[in-house]
């Protein structure tokens, strides 16, 4: 496999940190013991399966807002790779495999689309971020900006995987509505769901008896939506702690994240495939950071790729989906991909716009 080139431009920022300067790509899943290298590591993972790193030359804490101003699409510009028709139809034909047997839940999504103007360099992706931070701050909000290799800006609020002195936790999210009062018995029997389906891939490289769900449907507020969220943390295992391979083990036992995914997992997989008709990308991967000392320990925050704007080709995405389970209402949860694109997409193009129509 040939080397892929670096790019001193590229930048990354998370939790407070800014870098600059790439002097190493990783395709982490062909060559995982290279991320034990010491140094910060930005991470971006594609949905469907491949997972790169940058490490970093400079790290250190976020020097303030910057300089930059953003230029989006024109909010009529946004199209959608299924609309409204063939957004209801694919969830009636997952509540048909339910029905069958064949799935117990799947995530459905749909990649909305907006072209940017060409011009002669990438488009900031430090700016829309500060875009982002400002209206519509997010725990795990940050990006990485690699010219020629990656542009992704998230503005997640969801914890896919931290480690930590050697303890790997998980935050999944299922259930999403405007106030608590409208979360349904629906939004908690997923969240249960999902959080087993999580507590299953953990319990893969914990250590025996250290797998636990520390927080069950937990309500949390962002901006303009509730999310009910759990927690489920364990040990690693002394064998994948200290294994050069740590990111191989970790992904092998839990990518994709199982929340944008389904129960089981392999089938809702399968099930994705066959009914979205474009690619996810970085949308419903993971996005994050990884921090090795010299004397190997690592930290480590990745967050579930939602709530994401990735560009390339000249053209600026972004995903919404919803969890389909046997109680989904077809109308009911095109609402709630709407819900969760409308404030993002408003940002992004410079307006405040109402949730999008076919």
């Amino acid at each position: 496999m040939p080397e892929p080139s670096v790019s001193p431009r590229g930048v990354a920022w998370f939790a407070g940190v800014e870098a600059a300067g790439v002097v190493e790509v990783v395709d982490v899943r062909a060559q995982p013991e290279r991320l034990a290298a010491p140094g910060w590591w930005a991470v971006v993972g594609d949905f469907e399966g491949r997972v790169r790193a940058w490490r970093f030359a400079r790290a250190g804490a976020s020097a303030g807002a910057g300089e930059g101003g953003w230029s989006g699409p024109d909010p009529a510009d946004w199209s959608s790779s299924l609309d409204r028709a063939g957004y209801v139809a694919a969830v009636q034909r997952v509540r048909a495999h339910i029905q069958d047997g064949d799935v117990y839940q799947a995530n459905l999504c749909r990649v909305l689309s907006a072209p940017l103007p060409a011009a002669d360099r990438e488009p900031d992706a430090r700016a829309l971020g500060r875009v982002l931070d400002a209206g519509n701050p997010a725990p795990f909000s940050g990006g990485v900006h690699v010219p020629g290799q990656v542009w992704v800006v998230t503005a997640s609020p969801e914890l896919f995987l931290r480690v930590e002195d050697g303890v790997v936790s998980s935050g999944p999210i299922k259930g999403t509505a405007v106030t608590a009062d409208a979360l349904t018995d629906k939004d908690r029997a997923e969240n249960v769901m999902i959080t087993d389906l999580v507590r299953n891939d953990l319990q893969k490289v914990c250590a025996p008896g250290t797998v636990e769900v520390t927080s069950l449907l937990g309500e949390e507020h962002h901006p303009g939506l509730v999310h009910l969220v759990s927690t489920v943390q364990g040990v690693l295992a002394d064998d994948v702690a200290g294994a050069p391979d740590l990111w191989a083990r970790l992904l092998d036992a839990t990518y994709p994240p199982g929340s944008v995914s389904g129960a089981p997992k392999s089938s809702a997989l399968d099930i994705i495939a066959a009914l979205e008709t474009q690619p996810r990308g970085p949308y419903c991967g993971a996005v994050g950071w990884v921090e090795v000392a010299e004397d190997g320990a690592v930290r480590a925050e990745l967050a579930v790729g939602i709530r994401t704007f990735w560009w390339a080709d000249d053209v600026l995405r972004f995903g919404t989906g919803a969890g389909i389970t046997w109680g989904s209402d077809p109308e009911a949860e095109w609402a709630e991909t709407e819900l969760k694109a409308a404030r993002l997409v408003g940002l992004a193009s410079g307006v405040a716009v109402a949730p999008m129509t076919d």
